[in-house]
């Protein structure tokens, strides 16, 4: 390990597709291992082909014993994690008056839970080591509610509030904690949304930013900049200006679009 290769052995879950995926190939020739996750073992090894120290290691993030099975897998076949990024997400769009329970239970297993799990498993063993470096990618949709988000925006608002309450936490212990905030990138989760999506990132220049940002080690890692921070702006405005902004303009678009 040195300051042009940082890691030794990274960590990717959600990395069958989009972001994840794209960030493994980045880290090719940049780690010595790339333990990359996923439910779907076929893709990860497609993945595999790709890429010399990418290690395919199936798993699905909701279930706590398997991802700890998965975590001692990894460290003893490749050596400690040095690196750890959870990605794993689910995108459910949820119309307006619906409550689909499913839908918001699946969210919270996936895209908070599977974090927690995937924390569970490794904060002790870096604690241990007194090193260790965790990125948990969230959302700008984590930032205030949004329409149609019901089953996706709460869980990314948990993961924000999540790595606030780690960095200080883990930082006496040697630990580096990243936080993740994507606009709207690219992928299979996204492709089919039904509406106009601002400042659309590819997957692999999305995965670029976010390379960059774990190597300054900075904590809050955006992109696109400008969008984000725009989107920002909405986190601090009065709730009547919030309430005003999202009816005119994100509900009164919607219906034009219907028009």
């Amino acid at each position: 390990m040195s300051a042009s290769n940082p890691w030794n052995v990274a960590w990717i879950t959600g990395a069958s597709s989009g972001i994840g995926r794209e960030l493994a190939i980045l880290l090719d020739g940049k780690a010595e291992a790339i333990a990359v996750s996923a439910r779907s073992s076929d893709k990860l090894e497609e993945l595999a082909a790709l890429a010399r120290n990418v290690k395919p290691h199936p798993l699905d993030v909701t279930n706590e014993a398997a991802v700890e099975r998965c975590v001692d897998a990894i460290e003893t076949e490749h050596g400690p994690i040095d690196l750890a990024v959870f990605s794993a997400g689910a995108w459910t769009i949820m119309n307006a008056g619906e409550i689909d329970v499913a839908a918001i239970r699946r969210g919270i297993e996936v895209n908070y839970m599977g974090v927690v799990n995937a924390l569970a498993a490794i904060v002790p063993r870096m604690k241990r080591r007194g090193a260790g470096h965790i990125a948990i990618v969230a959302s700008i949709a984590g930032y205030r509610g949004l329409p149609r988000s019901a089953a996706y925006g709460p869980t990314k608002a948990a993961l924000i509030n999540l790595a606030e309450s780690l960095k200080s936490e883990l930082e006496p212990h040697g630990i580096a904690v990243s936080l993740v905030n994507p606009g709207f990138v690219d992928t299979p989760m996204t492709r089919d949304n039904p509406f106009p999506m601002p400042s659309l990132m590819k997957a692999e220049d999305a995965a670029r930013q976010l390379l960059l940002g774990l190597e300054r080690r900075r904590y809050e890692i955006i992109f696109p900049r400008g969008f984000v921070y725009a989107l920002k702006l909405l986190q601090i405005v009065p709730n009547r200006v919030f309430f005003w902004y999202v009816s005119s303009f994100v509900m009164g678009r919607r219906r034009r679009s219907r028009g």
